[in-house]
């Protein structure tokens, strides 16, 4: 089936081919999801509703986009960062499988807020977003369509901060499911997804050795802790730096060095910001690093590095390969920067291998399922999935990988459930 009559903004839609052969690719490496599809072409779960998704743009969440599309949803995409497009994937979606796609590498930022402005002119019933970019322009902008919403699924840190702050102050118009908080979400994408792609991120841009060097990970929530794992697996040296008690202690007792950005600015070799905040590694931790530090973020915005007060004190850039960055600085030092401060895996790799986004994609899918069976008996709240569909979901994840797990027999689940000797 084609699809070229119709409206997007793609870089080229004769890419198509080489991007039907990617979202292929990763459709065979996510069984979960697959299952998941072939319900939803049965029973059209949301036929008759307008899907607006903000989204990276690649061969993963293109997947995510055909198995809504698959049950019946009418689908609109739209890029979660002006960086992280796969052009051959966005052209394959709207070639191939009919998807409305506005998403082109390398927009810029009027372009990109015009896109999600394009994607509320779509008059949503469900939203999937990525950073809470959807969502918070309703809010801010837009309040006359949240009466339409029955709900919106969020996957990320940065964009559950966000829906909590919403929450909180009694702001949030419609109910969304932070899928974030499932755990087949965040145990496994948050850790072992981003912990390898952050790399290969690296890697791809500088071609350097990890081994031997300093990494200093800012930020050890579960991203954090696959980054840090990482480093360590490759033979870095690895130094924390948190604001949590609790966390610090945890990386410490796990055998890093944790200390604060202003000791470990002079110390790190690779920098690594996934906090979700603004400004983690300032200009004065920038200043105080060693001449020829490399500097990355894997949060979802680019100011967890504060790449526009660099400026300021750069006396040249120099664009070194694709996606590093050389700033030379009036202190006689050079910075080395990552993808422009925005998401190095995204970026200058490919994000999250299938595997791993295939739990990611499949509560993203449950999730809208959730909200559209319960629409109407929610509040306007931000809810976790039940744990039966967590269960389920790793249940599916261990049959595709031909995994045995033991079951409890009646006897001892009469004894776990009893408070008698």
């Amino acid at each position: 089936m084609l699809m070229t009559e119709m409206k997007c903004d793609i870089k080229d839609i004769n890419l198509a081919e080489q991007g039907k052969n990617q979202i292929e690719w990763a459709f065979k490496d996510m069984p979960v999801l697959k299952q998941i599809q072939k319900r939803f072409i049965e029973e059209k779960p949301f036929k008759g509703l307008r899907l607006s998704a903000c989204v990276h743009v690649t061969k993963e969440t293109a997947a995510l986009c055909v198995v809504m599309k698959s049950g019946g949803a009418d689908a609109v995409l739209v890029a979660s960062n002006p960086l992280s497009t796969q052009d051959d994937v966005a052209a394959a979606l709207v070639k191939y499988y009919g998807i409305p796609t506005y998403a082109v590498a390398g927009e810029t930022v009027e372009q990109y807020k015009s896109h999600i402005k394009i994607a509320l002119d779509h008059n949503p019933d469900i939203i999937i977003d990525d950073g809470c970019d959807i969502v918070s322009m309703i809010h801010a902008e837009r309040p006359e369509l949240a009466a339409k919403v029955i709900g919106s699924t969020e996957e990320t840190t940065t964009g559950i901060i966000r829906l909590q702050a919403l929450e909180a102050q009694g702001e949030l118009k419609f109910p969304a499911v932070g899928v974030n908080t499932s755990l087949t979400k965040h145990l496994y994408d948050n850790r072992y997804g981003t912990g390898q792609s952050s790399f290969d991120g690296v890697m791809r841009a500088a071609n350097i050795l990890i081994a031997g060097k300093t990494v200093v990970v800012s930020g050890y929530g579960w991203c954090g802790k696959g980054v840090a794992l990482r480093a360590k697996a490759l033979g870095a040296n690895v130094i924390v730096c948190e604001v949590d008690p609790l966390k610090a202690l945890e990386a410490a007792m796990e055998g890093y060095r944790v200390m604060p950005i202003s000791k470990a600015a002079l110390e790190g070799d690779i920098f690594l910001t996934v906090t979700g905040d603004k400004h983690v590694v300032d200009v004065q931790h920038l200043l105080a690093m060693k001449d020829g530090a490399f500097v990355g973020n894997v949060g979802h915005f680019d100011w967890e590095v504060n790449v526009a007060g660099l400026k300021e004190h750069t006396v040249e850039i120099k664009q070194i390969r694709p996606n590093l960055e050389e700033y030379k600085l009036d202190n006689g030092k050079s910075i080395y920067v990552f993808a422009q401060g925005r998401l190095v895996n995204l970026v200058a790799a490919e994000g999250h291998p299938a595997s791993v986004m295939d739990m990611s994609f499949a509560n993203q899918a449950l999730g809208i399922e959730f909200l559209v069976k319960n629409n109407g008996k929610l509040e306007n709240k931000l809810y976790t999935l039940p744990h039966e569909v967590d269960v389920k979901i790793a249940e599916l994840k261990l049959e595709s990988m031909g995994i045995e797990i033991d079951t409890l027999t009646p006897e001892q689940e009469e004894y776990l459930n009893s408070w008698k000797f």
